[in-house]
């Protein structure tokens, strides 16, 4: 492929990235830090419509966001050389930056799972998609909640690896 275009789809590439990455983190945070805790303040009987109309579209593109981000993000590695190298997390190469966005790509990894096997699965059963008792849809939005709280946590130095390992090195 010729060099010009190779440049235009690695940087194709890297704004996909970082637009998947900006819808995925910028939901989490809406979840984190503007749902959850406005629900208790919501009266009882409208808390339905946000379970039923707002939470599905909003996970929808959560977590397509976070397939987009992971996704375009192995590819950039790759398209840049890296993919190996950051993934070992630059064990034996002596590079800071292999180190710096392996370290955020584990992060963002750990976080696409939680995303895709505990988060959703346990939404489902509380928006109702997955059949469960009354019983099973109170752990199960425990266990949502707890892994999108961690994933908030993870994002903090996920966002750091990614930013240092691009404007540092």
């Amino acid at each position: 492929m010729e060099l010009v275009a190779y440049d235009w789809w690695v940087q194709f590439v890297r704004w996909g990235h970082i637009i998947s990455g900006i819808m995925w983190i910028g939901h989490l945070w809406y979840f984190n830090f503007t749902q959850t805790p406005t629900m208790p303040k919501i009266p009882t009987e409208l808390r339905p419509a946000i379970v039923r109309f707002i939470l599905p579209e909003a996970l929808f593109w959560f977590r397509w966001g976070a397939m987009f981000t992971l996704g375009f993000g192995l590819v950039l590695a790759y398209m840049n050389g890296y993919l190996v190298d950051a993934i070992k997390l630059g064990i034996g190469d002596n590079n800071h930056k292999f180190t710096a966005i392996g370290f955020g790509m584990w992060l963002g990894t750990i976080m696409w799972f939680n995303v895709w096997f505990i988060i959703m699965p346990n939404q489902n059963k509380v928006m109702g998609v997955t059949q469960a008792t009354p019983d099973e849809v109170n752990a199960a939005r425990r266990t949502a909640g707890l892994a999108s709280r961690i994933n908030t946590l993870l994002s903090i130095p996920m966002l750091y690896a990614m930013v240092f390992a691009a404007h540092f090195y």
